[in-house]
């Protein structure tokens, strides 16, 4: 029996605000959630808060799975580690001139200051051409020379990038040895180990953050593995990577530029798999948190992968990433006026500590979740997330006065429902984003909202996008919890080959991903998870001859007893056309294909949950359980709004807006006009009425 299958299993996602905890007992049925505040400066608090609530003997745990974001806040703070980079002469700089972009379009100043200042950035004698070859060996006394002065300047990581290592990687391969062999721990990241591929400001900035990380992951890791170890844990600790797979804590410490972004792609997995259980194949997610509004869209069941992304301004990683949106509209974020009488809300967040202005931790500023409360749409008397009794519904109205009502004439009440349009306009210029202007319909499209605060903007989003309905998990408070439950392991590999299509050697491409599957398959050994099925996925990067952005292009693969059967030239040259004509809608005729990269997935399959475990008992009415009412300010009036506790509505049941719909982990806003049915999964579908 699989460790999956032998116990429970934990899903910790760890968010700006709050740390979701989601545990699945198969064997018997039954699922537990816990949302507690995340503790800053480490994480490692809340983290470790959130799995007692939920299980007490971590003995009968056999699998703890963790999506963080303390790479991306590590990043976006810059609190990594002091780090040193050891490159080819004469390429010292090219970490700060990036791709020569400037943060504001408009103007010759900037402020971009690289995690390697120049002072900590030192060239050493080599040189290899692009073809391979190795034109100057290595100076491995220089190499050694360097480390040392690195080490002598506190560095407690370096980065080793060399010249096109991707085409031949026999320099910076020894150039690792030699400084390995001094360096006094294990955070050495050499570009060819991290990323074999062509672009020399990409390579060098993701082997560079990832050396800024190391430190600050490994630490933080083996802090709570040896808090779990301590309490008697015995089972796998899984890290969630930012392309929705999994990976072991060896590969997180040694590639930690991989978990940047983790937390919101489990929430993207999750989603996608609760809408194809739902029967929809067409989503939008929305993941409302204390600090931001994350959004990704599913089509035809699949989410978009990115190659690569910038955490931050000149921050720039290349690694395969859920492509997701994020803006600073959560529930924490800080509405203000500006100085022309604009309202603005975020990007800044009052974060889990102090909090809104209603948690009554010595905030002074409104928030999202502050008009939320005075409008009504949040029970003051029960707050998400433990550690407060009741919300001060005064001291939110306070502030909104203070801060948006007296500076643009408006009475407390307009003022927090100007709070909720401009952050609810906010939330629906990202979804137009992923869908209208990359050529969808939002139309075709569900919406799925979750975190704490996605629920009581969804039917304010179909509205104002023309979102075909709206469907709300079981559970949307800890949905990226879930995700990191039911995501696979999967471990990802790129090499350049930058050749012309009719030159691809399928010999050589067939041994390269055979040596990738070999190696990923040897990973997911290594990981001692048992899994219901091994796959390979194969894509290239490719474009026409004269064309700088590529496209993918997914190839089938067969594999037999480990053994790959890899792609026909004539096969690649026909996933191409496909692929191309469904990005640009025509071919170049008579263009010449060149194929750029190669990248190989290697995924182990881990038990999908049956999302029947969660849903509620079947029934035709809705009176048990509702509780009542309450007056809740929507639009420009109050209305007498039912109360319900969503997690005793029956399969099947109905609700007419405007209704509350209450739950520990979040709260639910049904809008006049719109109907809420809960499925066979215990969702809520949400459509406009008559629909």
């Amino acid at each position: 029996m699989s460790p999956a299958r032998s116990g429970r299993m934990i899903g910790v996602d760890v968010g700006g605000t709050f740390t979701d905890v989601f545990l699945l007992d198969e064997a018997a049925g039954a699922v537990q959630v816990a949302k507690v505040p995340t503790t800053r400066p480490d994480q490692s608090g809340g983290f470790l808060a959130g799995i007692a609530r939920v299980a007490e003997d971590l003995g009968t745990v056999g699998t703890v799975v963790h999506g963080t974001t303390a790479g991306t806040n590590a990043l976006l703070e810059r609190k990594g580690a002091r780090i040193g980079l050891i490159t080819t002469q004469g390429f010292r700089d090219a970490l700060e001139m990036r791709r020569r972009d400037r943060r504001a379009t408009w103007g010759l100043r900037g402020d971009y200051v690289p995690v390697v200042p120049r002072d900590r950035r030192f060239e050493v004698p080599e040189r290899t051409l692009a073809d391979g070859t190795i034109l100057e060996e290595v100076d491995i006394a220089a190499v050694e020379a360097a480390a040392r002065a690195l080490i002598d300047m506190g560095c407690a990581a370096v980065a080793i990038a060399f010249v096109n290592s991707y085409a031949n990687p026999g320099n910076e391969r020894r150039a690792a040895e030699a400084v390995r062999a001094l360096w006094p721990n294990a955070h050495v990241s050499a570009s060819a180990e991290i990323l074999p591929e062509i672009r020399e400001f990409e390579r060098t900035s993701t082997t560079a953050l990832n050396a800024y990380l190391q430190p600050e992951i490994a630490g933080y890791l083996d802090r709570l593995e040896g808090a779990l170890r301590g309490g008697g844990f015995a089972g796998e600790f899984l890290i969630v990577q930012s392309n929705g797979g999994v990976m072991s804590v060896e590969t997180a410490c040694r590639l930690p530029v991989r978990t940047a972004l983790s937390g919101p792609a489990a929430g993207v997995i999750a989603a996608g798999y609760i809408a194809e259980c739902a029967g929809f194949s067409d989503v939008i997610t929305g993941d409302v948190g204390g600090t931001s509004f994350d959004v990704a869209l599913i089509a035809g069941g699949a989410s978009r992968l990115a190659a690569q992304t910038s955490i931050d301004f000149g921050l720039v990683v290349r690694t395969p990433m859920i492509e997701i949106t994020t803006i600073g509209a959560g529930g924490g974020s800080i509405a203000w006026v500006d100085k022309g009488g604009l309202l603005n809300i975020g990007p800044e967040s009052a974060g889990s500590d102090p909090g809104p202005v209603a948690y009554g931790r010595g905030n002074d500023r409104p928030t999202v979740t502050d008009a939320n409360v005075v409008l009504g749409r949040i029970d003051p008397d029960r707050p998400i997330g433990g550690g407060l009794e009741r919300l001060d519904v005064a001291g939110a109205a306070a502030a909104i006065d203070a801060h948006v009502g007296k500076p643009l004439g408006l009475d407390t009440l307009a003022a927090a429902e100007a709070i909720l349009k401009v952050a609810n306009a906010r939330m629906a210029g990202a979804i137009r984003l992923v869908s209208i202007e990359r050529g969808h319909s939002p139309a075709r499209f569900a919406f799925m909202p979750f975190g704490g605060g996605g629920a009581l903007h969804a039917c304010a989003l179909l509205s104002e996008v023309g979102l075909a309905r709206a469907i709300v998990p079981r559970y949307p408070g800890v949905t990226s919890a879930l995700g990191c439950v039911i995501a696979d392991m999967r471990q990802d590999f790129v090499q350049t080959l930058n050749v012309l299509g009719d030159a691809l050697d399928e010999a050589a491409t067939g041994a390269l991903i055979q040596a990738h599957a070999d190696e990923g398959m040897g990973l997911l050994n290594a990981s001692g998870v048992s899994f219901e099925a091994r796959d390979v996925v194969v894509e290239f990067d490719m474009a026409y001859v004269g064309q700088t952005h590529t496209v993918p292009v997914p190839v089938p693969v067969v594999v037999e007893g480990g053994r790959v059967t890899p792609p026909s030239r004539a096969e690649v040259a026909e996933a191409f056309d496909a692929a191309y004509r469904s990005t640009y809608g025509r071919l170049l005729p008579g263009g010449t294909r060149r194929v750029l990269n190669l990248r190989t997935a290697v995924i182990g399959r881990r038990p999908k949950l049956d999302l029947a475990l969660l849903a509620p008992g079947a029934g035709a009415s809705a009176e048990a359980a509702r509780q009542g009412t309450r007056r809740v300010h929507i639009g420009e009036e109050w209305h007498e709004t039912a109360l319900y506790d969503r997690l005793t509505l029956p399969v099947g049941a109905e609700v007419a807006g405007p209704a509350i719909l209450a739950q520990p982990d979040t709260t639910i806003l049904i809008e006049p006009g719109f109907t809420g049915r809960v499925d066979r999964f215990g969702n809520l579908i949400i459509e406009r009425a008559g629909a």
